[in-house]
Order: C-alpha cells, then structure tokens, then sequence
C-alpha cells in the first residue's frame, strides 16, 4: 500500500480510442499528484458487459463530421453477455479499421493502433491507451483479475460469469436467480450453478465498496455521470473529487499531446 494519497479513478474499456471524458480523469489525477505526491490507480473494470461501452466517436479532419465506430465481436452471445476481457476480437478487425482511420486521427495514432496484440476488447483499449502513454506511471487494477475478485468484500448485488452455449458470459444474480438481460423488462434465466468469488464482477450501486475494499484509495475522481449515483456512505473515508470539465466529452481523444 503506498505511503501517500492514493488518486484513484474508475472506468470502464471506453473504446480503442479513450474517450475525452476518461483523459480529463487522467489529467485530473495528475495534478492532484504533481501537488500531493502519492501514486495513481486506473480502477478497469474489464467486468462490464455492454458492447455499447467500446463505441469510438471520431470526427472527420476534414469535414468535422463525427462517425461512430466500434469493435466486431466474435458472435451474437459475446457481443450480448460476454464481460469486456472475455469478448474476442475478429482476426480481420484490426486491419479493416486501421484502413479507416487515416481520415479521422494523425498517422502516428494508425500506426499505434497497428501496433497494439490483442485478442480481446479489454486489453485492446488497454493497449492503446499505453500507446498514447496514458498509462506511465499510473497502477491498473482489473476488475477481471481473479486475485482482486477474491480479495473484495462481499456484496448484495452482483453478476457472475458463468458458461452459456460455448461461451462465459455476465449473468445478473437477483434473488439467487441468474439470468441474462435481453432488453427492456425481458430476462433469461439461467439453471443454477455453484460459483465462487473469483467469478463475481460488482454492480453499478455496489463498485465503489467493492473496488474500495481491495484499493483503499484516499481520493476517488468522480465523473459527471458518477457523481450521481455514487453512495459516499459506502466509503466515507475517501475525498471525492470532480473530474476536470472537457468539451465533447463523449468523443474519442485523440489529440498529438496525450
């Protein structure tokens, strides 16, 4: 455990380029270091299922013009229900996208994301978020990683990645029922299985006292969305801190100077 403040902020593989939002967390988390000292802590949480997470939002050089873009997904169950370290990325996705981005960043960011192995979506956007060097000097701690998992505290609302037809994938435990979620009000239950700490992932209400039992951070980096829904009671030990404001939040960043 570091001897100093720990910054610490969350967020989920927000697609292969960050988006903006999570790069003022990491310029954030910087200036509260460059003041106070202590170390950074990237809380990934790889856990997460929605493929809607991973969407990249890139605006043309020349037009302006913003087109969404995002990863193939191996089949329907991983682009559905498989957590984001376990969905598989396609072996002619790379080299199709990296086609298209000429028109929308600077060569050297094609050419980092060229150089980026990875066979799932998770460490992919890990990967290129190292490229740009967002990751030098900050710790990751993954939500997947099976060590952290059976570290945290137990929690009242979870999911569980259990097998189902062929694959793993991120069920919703409520009322010791499993079951998948196939929009709206429709759920699909699954037969029960045992299962132990090591495959639990946290919900939305219960991340922060499960990622806080394992980080022990003295300061958490809340975005606007967060700052919300976060339950300060569940914590009361750490300081929260806003985010920094950036425009076009939702947009990848791209910028030479990252």
């Amino acid at each position: 455990m570091s001897a100093g403040p720990i910054f610490c902020f969350g967020q989920q593989p927000c697609g292969f380029f960050p988006r903006r939002f999570l790069f003022a967390k990491f310029q954030t988390a910087r200036r509260l270091q460059a003041e106070f000292g202590g170390e950074i802590v990237f809380f990934f949480h790889d856990s997460d299922h929605d493929p809607r997470e991973t969407q990249t939002l890139l605006r043309h050089r020349k037009t302006g013009e913003v087109a969404q873009l995002n990863f193939a997904f191996a089949n329907k169950v991983q682009r559905k229900w498989s957590p984001l370290f376990l969905k598989r990325i396609p072996a002619d996705w790379q080299a199709n996208t990296a086609r298209q981005l000429g028109a929308y960043v600077d060569p050297k960011w094609v050419e980092a994301f060229k150089r980026v192995q990875a066979g799932n979506v998770a460490d992919f956007c890990l990967g290129m978020y190292r490229e740009m060097g967002l990751l030098e000097g900050v710790r990751v701690v993954r939500s997947s990683d099976p060590a952290v998992r059976s570290a945290a505290c137990s929690i009242p609302d979870y999911f569980v990645d259990v097998p189902y037809q062929g694959e793993i994938v991120r069920a919703r435990c409520s009322d010791g029922t499993l079951k998948l979620h196939e929009g709206g009000d429709a759920w699909l239950p699954l037969p029960a299985c045992e299962y132990g700490p090591a495959q639990i992932s946290p919900a939305r209400d219960t991340r922060l006292r499960w990622m806080q039992s394992v980080l022990h951070c003295t300061h958490y980096i809340a975005g606007m969305g967060e700052q919300a829904y976060l339950r300060h009671e569940d914590a009361p030990e750490i300081k929260f801190v806003a985010r920094e404001v950036i425009e076009r939040s939702d947009e990848a960043y791209t910028e030479i100077s990252a």
